[in-house]
């Protein structure tokens, strides 16, 4: 008997609607990606990345644009390998590991960024409503790209 890797479209009964999931993340990442070839959304992300200690480097070394570019070429990367994880098991676990490796870069600017926490409104864990609920549905994102890792690498016989 031999084990293969199944991917989320191949696997039986509930998983197999992990499928949407796929196919949202895609769509979120094209959606991401080409704004970041804007310079409104440079605009937006310059403060995330200026704060986080994961990110700053890049508007150091290309600026805030050209930081855009390079965080746009690997949103597209991203959904490029989620798009052919539909068809390539080894293709979806990376896209779905790219993509986990997004939102958790994300969600660090909770504690990196100021203006996450609402002041006026006692502070954490009250959150702003521009920065911190922006960031917020990065967990959700993030347990969708969870979920289809866990179905990419589900082993069958």
């Amino acid at each position: 008997m031999t084990e293969t890797y199944r991917i989320a479209e191949k696997t039986e009964g509930s998983r197999a609607s992990l499928a949407l999931l796929r196919w949202a993340l895609v769509i979120i990442f094209l959606w991401f990606a080409g704004m970041k070839f804007t310079a409104y959304e440079a605009q937006g992300i310059a403060p995330l990345m200026s704060n986080s200690p994961i990110l700053s480097w890049l508007p150091a070394l290309f600026g805030v644009q050209g930081a855009s570019y390079v965080i746009g070429i690997i949103e597209l990367a991203i959904a490029s390998a989620l798009a052919a994880g539909a068809f390539i098991p080894v293709a979806s676990a990376l896209g779905a590991a790219m993509s986990c490796a997004t939102y958790i870069i994300t969600l660090t600017f909770f504690l990196s960024t100021p203006g996450v926490a609402a002041a006026d409104a006692g502070g954490f864990p009250a959150i702003t409503a521009d920065i911190g609920q922006f960031l917020l549905k990065d967990l959700v994102l993030l347990a969708a790209s969870v979920c289809l890792l866990l179905a990419s690498l589900r082993r069958t016989t």
